[in-house]
This record gives structure tokens, C-alpha cells and sequence, in this order.
């Protein structure tokens, strides 16, 4: 796909992202999608409220009425989307920097549209077919004030329903929010105290600058956060990206949770024998032991959500159980609550594994591997394919297991390592796991020198 990426769509204020441009977008997705009515939502970065106004105008102008939900995390949209039966625009560029924006599309049963849905749109924009409706036909707009009120209690519902929210309001956990300021500063909050925790809040001021933090929960972006989590005597740190779909956690010490390790925790309390877990091709391999001592079916799919989502609906239609689903960035998804990255209820599932031990006992059989990430730049659409290329090669003459699902993924028995272009920046991802980060290192840059050896070229 040219427009949507790996999780929508993604670019620079003023470069791809442009009011025209997501005017023409939406009124293509509502000519394609044939709805009577669309919402709309956005994250807290400064360019939603125009880029809302603009696919307002587009929306309209094909005959769909706009309910506007405000600032709503993703998931909340999606609830939204769901409990409604309307599909939805998100406007939102989750962990990427101030500067970007972006559009998520989700159709009325709440779940991010699939890549054959996307394919349709992406098709009709090429085609520039949009069907404007006459001057007596245009969509109205309408104000939604209880969208992220509604989200909240559905969440607490969910988690009464699964027995669940008592035991954490009698573990009387504390622990610190960081929402990045983003769309969860106006959400996570009351959740966790309406859970029973005690919260401390750090950057919960809705402000799409992003001036505590960059919106990315990694741990780099995070010092604060474990600081506070040190000093407070928290039980649990909670961190989002932009839209708060993603959580990533900190221990009682104050350590950083890789999200592998907790993705693998949480694998490991799901899944069943006969059960399938899916991943992307980045997969750790904490996760791949998770599922084999489960003796369940691990399936990968490319990076991102689009195709986690893709492959979970054709597995359901299979009748086949799908209990968890996701990535190690903290996106994580229960597809028996609802197909869809929830950093809220994500969270709330870590949670409910600290009534019984602390986080770090929960994730210490999950730090045999170390992970190391690198991104490398590239100029231009030449520059990106030289660098693919060099990838390719160096893949193709190295003695190790090679899959191409997403870029070149080289399986050595004891490590790995993963090179592909990003799906939302102008990126070449690089991943390496192993045992020992020396090798992982080894592997990383053997594989980064070859890659860099050819840029500018």
C-alpha cells in the first residue's frame, strides 16, 4: 500500500500531511465506505483540531454526517466505532513526533479497517472518484460529549466481568501514570483510581508539544518516569504513546520493562494448549518459548497493526481461538475483549499480575535475551532502495535462516536479527536478539555496516 502504512497513515505537517490532502482522503473513505454517518477523534497534537476540521469538510461533502468525539485515545474511538455501529477517523500519529500527524481508519464493529479495505480506498484516491453529493444532501456535523466517559466504564465493566477489578482494588496497588501528554491524560487517570490504585501523575497535562517527553514510550524517553517510580515507592509505572493505545511498564525498583518481556508475561497467563498467539516478524524469542511451553501456535505477520488485525479477523473466521495478540512495543491486543491495542486495559491485565508478586518477579523468567534497536535515515525513495538492496544482498549471503515477510529477518538458532524500512517514517528499522548483548551487537552492526556502507549512493 502507498498511502496507508503498517498503522495508517503517517507524514509531516505541511509535507504529506496537508488539510487538502486529508479533506480528499476522508471524502474518498466515505465514498468507499458508503456510511450515513462518520466520527471523528484526534490526539492532543496541535494540528488535530485543523486536520478534524478538513476531514469534517471532506466527510461532508460525499453526504456523511460528523459526530465529533473531541481528544479520545484510539481505543476509545474504537469503543466508540463499536458501540455505535459507525465507522471512525482517528487523527493521530501515536508515538511519532510533534510534527507528524496522521489518520487511522476503523469500521463500525470498532476494529481498525483491514489491508483489503485499504487497498479499496487507496485505489479510489489513485482514481480521484470521490461521489460529491448537491448542496441539499451534505453531511451535518453534531458534538460528541461523553465519548471518553463511556470508554472509562466500559473498561471498568470489562474487567468486573473477568473477575478482575476487585482483586486489584484490594491489592491497593500505587502506581505512576505517564500519558506523555497525550490523548490518555483525559482517560488513564480515573480509570486507575476508579480501579482502586493509588495514582501519581507525570506529564498528564494534554499539550501536543509533548514538552515533558518525546510521545514514544521507550526507555530513553522514560528517566523520569523511573525516577518517580523509585522515589514514590510505586508498585507500577504506566507509560503511553500519543494515543494511548501502547503501555509500557516500570518495576517497583524502578527498572525498565522491556516490552517483549512483558508481552511475554502476559502470553504466558493467556494462552491454552491448542491456542494460537500472533506476532509480527520481530517476534522475541522470550515470546516463542512462552508459546511452545503453552503448546500453542505462535503466527507471524509484517510490523504493525494493520496486519496483526488482518491476520486475527481470518483466523476468527476460522473458528480458530486467538486469546492475545501483539508486538514488544506495548501494543498489545485481547481480541476476546476487542480487536484493538488498548494501553488502558493492557495495563489493568499487567495489574491484575501484581495481586500475587511484584512486577520484577513477574518479568525475571523473560530477561534471558537482550534486544538492541537502531534506526538508519535515508534521504529519498533512491536512497531507501540502495539501502534495501545492500540489506537484501548482505541477507541473501548470510548463513542463517532467512524470511522475507517483512524485510529480511536472519535466524542464527541462538539469535537473531531483522532489517525493514519503517512503515511510518523515512526509516530503515534494525533489530538483533541474542542471549548476550554482545552478540546481539555483533550481529546489529555486521548488518548496519552494510546498509550504511551505500548511503548517499
Amino acid at each position: 500500500m502507498n498511502i496507508f502504512g503498517s498503522s495508517g497513515v503517517r507524514g509531516v505537517v505541511g509535507e504529506r500531511m496537508t488539510p487538502s490532502f486529508v479533506e480528499r482522503l476522508a471524502a474518498t473513505a466515505g465514498t468507499v465506505l458508503d456510511a450515513e454517518a462518520v466520527a471523528l477523534a484526534r490526539d492532543t497534537r496541535t494540528t488535530g483540531e485543523m486536520f478534524v476540521d478538513a476531514a469534517a469538510s471532506g466527510l461532508a461533502s460525499v453526504g456523511c454526517s460528523v459526530y465529533r468525539l473531541g481528544i479520545v485515545p484510539t481505543p476509545g474511538a474504537q469503543a466508540f466505532a463499536e458501540r455505535n455501529e459507525i465507522p471512525t477517523m482517528m487523527i493521530t500519529a501515536s508515538h511519532n513526533p510533534p510534527q507528524y500527524n496522521g489518520i487511522k481508519l476503523i469500521g463500525e464493529n470498532g476494529v481498525e479497517l483491514t489491508e483489503q479495505a485499504l487497498e479499496r480506498i487507496e485505489s479510489r484516491f489513485a482514481e480521484d472518484r470521490i461521489d460529491v453529493v448537491e448542496y441539499a444532501n451534505v453531511g451535518t456535523s453534531h458534538w460528541v460529549d461523553n465519548a471518553r466517559e463511556t470508554y472509562v466504564e466500559e473498561l471498568l465493566e470489562q474487567l468486573k466481568v473477568l473477575g478482575l477489578h476487585g482483586s486489584i482494588e484490594a491489592a491497593e496497588l500505587t502506581v505512576v501514570l505517564d500519558p506523555g501528554h497525550g490523548a490518555g491524560c483525559l482517560t488513564s487517570p480515573r480509570f486507575f483510581r476508579e480501579l482502586g490504585c493509588r495514582v501519581i501523575t507525570l506529564n498528564a497535562q494534554p499539550d501536543g508539544r509533548f514538552p515533558g517527553r518525546d510521545p514514544e514510550p521507550v526507555a530513553e524517553n522514560l528517566a523520569d518516569l523511573r525516577r518517580l517510580v523509585r522515589t514514590s515507592g510505586a508498585d507500577l509505572g504506566i507509560a503511553h504513546d500519543g494515543d494511548a493505545d501502547r503501555a509500557i511498564f516500570v518495576d517497583e525498583n524502578g527498572a525498565h520493562i522491556d516490552g517483549d518481556a512483558s508481552f511475554a508475561a502476559l502470553t504466558a497467563n493467556e494462552l491454552s494448549a491448542g491456542d494460537v498467539a500472533v506476532s509480527a516478524v520481530n517476534v522475541s524469542q522470550r515470546v516463542v518459548d512462552v508459546v511452545t511451553e503453552s503448546d500453542a501456535t505462535l503466527e507471524l505477520t509484517p510490523i504493525g497493526s494493520t496486519h496483526l488485525i488482518t491476520r486475527i479477523e481470518a483466523l476468527r473466521n476460522e473458528n480458530v481461538q486467538v486469546p492475545i495478540a501483539g508486538e514488544g512495543n506495548g501494543g498489545i491486543l485481547f481480541p476476546n475483549y476487542r480487536i484493538a491495542r488498548d494501553g488502558a486495559y493492557t495495563a489493568a491485565r499487567f495489574l491484575a499480575l501484581l495481586t500475587e508478586r511484584p512486577a520484577s518477579e513477574i518479568v525475571a523468567k523473560y530477561s534471558g535475551y537482550k534486544m538492541v534497536r537502531e534506526n538508519v535515515e535515508y534521504a529519498n525513495a533512491d536512497e531507501r532502495r540502495v539501502m534495501l538492496n545492500a540489506a537484501k544482498s548482505y541477507a541473501e549471503t548470510a548463513d542463517a535462516e532467512l524470511t522475507t515477510l517483512d524485510g529480511y529477518r536472519l535466524d542464527y538458532g541462538d539469535a537473531w536479527v531483522l532489517v525493514r524500512p519503517s512503515g511510518t517514517e523515512p526509516l530503515i528499522r534494525l533489530y538483533a536478539e541474542a542471549r548476550n548483548r554482545d552478540r546481539a551487537e555483533t550481529l546489529l552492526k555486521a548488518c548496519r555496516d552494510a546498509v550504511h556502507a551505500v548511503r548517499g549512493s
